[in-house]
């Protein structure tokens, strides 16, 4: 999946599928987490937020959203 860089302390980069609801976002440090079934509300709302690190915390973090960690090659698709 592509992500997008953003201008945040802690979140380097922040790509989304909308048709299987997928968010992924990478963080500070390198680490890459893939979020599921995230709406295409909480991700445009991600994108736009004056700071994309406040919004994860915010709505995202812990909002009850499945997520796994993601390995440096499992990104690819």
């Amino acid at each position: 999946m592509e992500r997008e860089h953003v201008e945040s302390q802690a979140i380097v980069s922040v790509g989304y599928d909308p048709d299987r609801r997928l968010l992924e976002v990478e963080f500070e440090g390198g680490a890459v987490y893939r979020y599921f079934d995230v709406p295409p509300e909480l991700h445009a709302g991600m994108m736009t937020a004056p700071s994309q690190g406040r919004f994860f915390a915010q709505y995202l973090r812990d909002a009850g959203f499945d997520y796994i960690r993601m390995d440096s090659d499992e990104g690819a698709d």
